[in-house]
Formats: C-alpha cells, sequence, structure tokens
C-alpha cells in the first residue's frame, strides 16, 4: 500500500490513517533503519545476524521497521531480509519506506487514486533517481515540491516517530554504513530528551565504523589526544572524499555524539552481540 502526501502532513493524520484505513496495528517498537543510500557490501554474517533480528522484532514484537524504502543501500538489504526470512503472515510484517517522492523513478506509474497500479522495481542504472523496495509492505511518498532531491522525508519521519514516542511508543535507531548525513541524523536522536538508542552495526563501513571507533576511543580517553583527532580527520578525509574544514565539522559531531555514548550500542561482527559500555 501507499500514499503520497505532503511533506508537512500531521503525524496524527497520517498514523489515523495507517491504522484506520491501512488497517496496521499500532507498534510495540519503531526501529528506524539509517545507513548507506547507494549499494555497499556486507559482511555475510553481520547480514545474516541484522536480517534475522530486524524480522524478528517485526513479526514476534510488533515492530514497525522504517526505512527510505529505495531498492538500494541499507534499505534493499531490509527487503532482502523480508525475502529470506519472514513468515507468510504478511500482517505481522510491517517494513514502511518513507521516501521523497521525487527521488523514485517512474514515480509517474504511481499517480492514481483509490486504484492497483503496476510498478517497475527495475531501475535505470543511468537515471540518478532510484526505483522502490517491493518487498516492503507500505509506502509513504513524501512530496516537498522538489524533483532529485531528498530531504523533505527525513522531517516527515521525525515527525511521525516523535509522536509513537508521545504515545509511549520506544523508537530504537539502527545504523549500517553510511554517510555524512547519518552522523547528523545519530547526533539528533542521542541529543533528545530522553535520547533514542543508536545501534551501530560495526565493520559495515563509513559512518558505522567511525561511530564505533570513536565510541571505543572514548571509553579510553573521554578528550582524546592530538595524535587521534588528526587520524580521525585523516579517515574521514578519504572516506567521504571531503576537504579538511568539512572534516573538521563532521569529527566535531562524532565528539558530539559521544556525549551522549550511554545512548549507543555496538553489534560487534566477531561476537555477533551486542556491546553495551
Amino acid at each position: 500500500m501507499f500514499v503520497r502526501l505532503s511533506c508537512d502532513s500531521k503525524p496524527e493524520q497520517l498514523l489515523c490513517l495507517m491504522l484506520r484505513e491501512w488497517n496496521m496495528v499500532q507498534p510495540k517498537l519503531v526501529i528506524s533503519v539509517h545507513g548507506g543510500t547507494e549499494n555497499f557490501p556486507l559482511h555475510p554474517r553481520v547480514g545474516q545476524a541484522f536480517s534475522k533480528g530486524l524480522i524478528r522484532a517485526a513479526e514476534t514484537s510488533g515492530a514497525w521497521i522504517l526505512t527510505d524504502g529505495f531498492n538500494t543501500g541499507v534499505s534493499m538489504y531490509v527487503g532482502d531480509a523480508v525475502k529470506v526470512y519472514a513468515t507468510h503472515e504478511r500482517r505481522k510484517r510491517n517494513i514502511i519506506g518513507i521516501t521523497p517522492w521525487g527521488l523514485i523513478e517512474n514515480h509517474s506509474d504511481l499517480i492514481g487514486r483509490d486504484v492497483l497500479r503496476h510498478y517497475q522495481t527495475l531501475g535505470n542504472p543511468l537515471s540518478k533517481r532510484s526505483s522502490l523496495n517491493g518487498l516492503h509492505s507500505h509506502f509513504l511518498l513524501v512530496d516537498d515540491g522538489t524533483l532529485g532531491k531528498s530531504g523533505g522525508q527525513l522531517d516527515l519521519r521525525k515527525k511521525l516517530e516523535r509522536h509513537e514516542l508521545a504515545q509511549r511508543v520506544p523508537v530504537v535507531c539502527v545504523v549500517v554504513e553510511g554517510g555524512p548525513p547519518v552522523l547528523a541524523t545519530v547526533l539528533e536522536y542521542v541529543s533528545r530528551t530522553p535520547p533514542v538508542p543508536v545501534i551501530v552495526f560495526e565493520g559495515t563501513g563509513r559512518a558505522a565504523d567511525l561511530l564505533a571507533l570513536i565510541h571505543k576511543q572514548t571509553a579510553v580517553d573521554r578528550k582524546l589526544d592530538v595524535n587521534i583527532k588528526e587520524d580521525f580527520l585523516l579517515r574521514i578525509q578519504a572516506m567521504f572524499s571531503v576537504v579538511r574544514p568539512e572534516a573538521c565539522r563532521l569529527f566535531s559531531m562524532l565528539v558530539d555524539c559521544m556525549e551522549h555514548r550511554g545512548a549507543v550500542s555496538l553489534f560487534h561482527i566477531a561476537e555477533l552481540s551486542f556491546i553495551h559500555t
């Protein structure tokens, strides 16, 4: 099921649509998955643990899983998890893509009111847009009036998550790989009162690995000496292909995240367990 809606839609009206019109069940947990939007390799053992954990949460604890809904990056891995591990009881599975309308490949195919639409999920490799992942159960297609840009959907996603928190539904953020925007997202989550717990899948690359590394470093040295800071700056510049000033800004963001490090947990590849410090 899907609906195209404005980026300034009210979360209470949206929730009413989902519960009454789509007959979804009020969640007991919201798992908000953030990470790489482009395709990236995932360690098989981590991929298996990630997939099994998500689907188990969705089907046994009545969780809603939120992604950006595209057939690329971490959202594609969520779709793969549904394909491999989900049962046939769809009612227990709520994988919701909150997706920017202006970035959807062939989005004109989705225009219509109270009708069934056939959508081609294979994308054009030369296009800057992305196709939807057909293994998601529901889509909120967020239109902020732009084409080829992302952003408007994030505000709506935050509002929906905050509304759930106000209804005493816990929210958890899961980070797999990811670029600089993921660091800003994590900082926003952990800075809330109370903070939203963040689970970082270490070893998946980029933002996730930086968060894991600084989490470990600050367990030993909260202030971080000059040499460690320089190492982080070089890593950030190489990892994200950014200039020094931008690397400094992202490093400061990492440090700010660790002001709330108690809200961050690491998932370690080797031990396949959650590490809390």
